[in-house]
């Protein structure tokens, strides 16, 4: 469809007046969902195949899931708009539901992971929204309107592991095995939140985004990351959204396994996990004013803080003490959040307008694998030296940051940064 000159500033407001309520609704639904599934997935791992060593390959198969996915929506959202892509991510999420049910009835692990693969498509399509809110949004309130989505997922994201133990019951007043039960409520979440976007996101943003919006053939992932590599700022953008990823899953999947070993029900386990996500996403739009008015880098560095103290805390913390280990959870929370939202809002910013939208679903993929790393390795680490032992691997993973940050001033401080165009 072609627009005039004269159209498009007000199909470009229509969509920024309609895109953050629209994606607010599916985060909600999507965290609902996700977060049901994160709950249980180690547990239901280590039940399936028997191990503890492989009970972290649950939240790795999704993750994994998500990151190979993030390319693919990507292109699909730049060749047909946001929504097609974020609906069909949930659609992938909703097929992946079943498949982990039938998984859990027939005890067969490499089921389960292709499941938990696939369900790693409705993780991409709520990381995917945080930058659909920023297509038309202007660049003085780019960092609020892309944390308000990432807020909008607290709800969804607290009330999915508190669900646990009402899902565990419907599973096996169903038939199936009491840990498969909140997966039927991930089904549910994700077919609404499918429905929500397909037919509610118009005018789609990124159509309507205005000059610079990319047009024409999508650069390969290498050439991407040529791109990101030579900004700096880009650079640590990146950085930080991994590492605060990979840091965050290697721990959190493996916090239910070291409660349940410490004796806790699966209510409680439920509960940690609500704290959890309720520091990553209910203090975004603090985090985003705080990257609008006192900097990205200046914002980043404050999550590498909490993170660091999150992994003090846990490391010191015995599985008994259900308290301190939701204190680091919350912490660990909290620095994710303040390093996804700072660090996307600078990558996102940084790098050419005709690239934007590659750099962002080359950012999810890189992020998506570097957590999926870190949680294959947690596993493992756990059984050989304990929880501590998991959190001193992930201090290591923060010192490529730290060293960037060292290098770095915040040009950006309290006045926001111009983008590139």
């Amino acid at each position: 469809m072609t627009r005039t000159v004269e159209t498009l500033p007000t199909e470009r407001e229509r969509a920024r007046r309609r895109a953050v309520p629209v994606l607010v609704g599916s985060q909600v639904l999507g965290g609902v969902g996700v977060a049901s599934g994160i709950a249980v997935g180690g547990l239901l791992a280590e039940q399936v195949s028997g191990s503890t060593a492989l009970s972290g390959l649950a939240q790795t198969a999704t993750v994994l899931g998500s990151a190979a996915l993030a390319v693919p929506l990507a292109r699909l959202a730049a060749a047909r708009g946001r929504r097609p892509a974020l609906a069909t991510g949930y659609g992938l999420g909703l097929l992946g539901t079943g498949l982990v049910v039938v998984a859990a009835v027939l005890g067969s692990f490499v089921l389960l992971v292709a499941g938990l693969l696939l369900f790693g498509g409705a993780t991409t399509s709520g990381l995917q929204a945080r930058y659909a809110a920023t297509d038309a949004a202007t660049p003085e309130t780019r960092g609020r309107s892309l944390s308000v989505v990432v807020w909008a997922t607290t709800a969804g994201a607290v009330a999915g592991p508190n669900l646990s133990g009402l899902g565990g019951r419907l599973g096996e007043a169903l038939g199936l095995p009491s840990l498969a039960g909140p997966y039927l409520f991930s089904a549910v979440s994700f077919a609404a939140g499918a429905l929500v976007v397909g037919l509610l996101l118009r005018p789609d943003p990124l159509v309507v985004a205005g000059p610079g919006a990319p047009t024409g053939p999508r650069p390969s992932v290498r050439e991407t990351l040529r791109v990101v590599l030579a900004v700096p700022a880009a650079r640590l953008g990146l950085v930080a959204v991994a590492t605060a990823h990979a840091v965050m899953v290697g721990v959190m999947v493996m916090t239910p396994v070291h409660l349940g070993h410490g004796g806790a029900s699966l209510q409680v386990v439920g509960i940690v996990i609500s704290v959890h996500i309720a520091g990553m996403y209910a203090a975004s739009p603090v985090m985003g004013w705080l990257a609008d008015r006192a900097g990205r880098v200046a914002t980043i560095g404050l999550g590498v803080g909490l993170l660091a103290a999150a992994l003090v805390v846990g490391a010191l913390a015995p599985a008994e003490a259900r308290g301190w280990v939701t204190v680091s959870m919350l912490l660990l929370g909290l620095g994710w959040s303040a390093a996804l939202v700072a660090g996307s809002t600078l990558l996102s910013e940084s790098v050419p307008a005709e690239v934007r939208t590659s750099v962002q679903g080359t950012s999810d993929l890189v992020m998506g694998l570097a957590g999926a790393g870190a949680g294959a390795l947690a596993g493992p680490v756990l059984a050989a030296g304990g929880y501590p032992s998991v959190a001193v691997a992930a201090a290591v993973l923060l010192v490529p940051v730290v060293v960037l940050l060292a290098r770095r001033r915040d040009p950006g401080a309290g006045r926001g940064v111009r983008p590139r165009t």
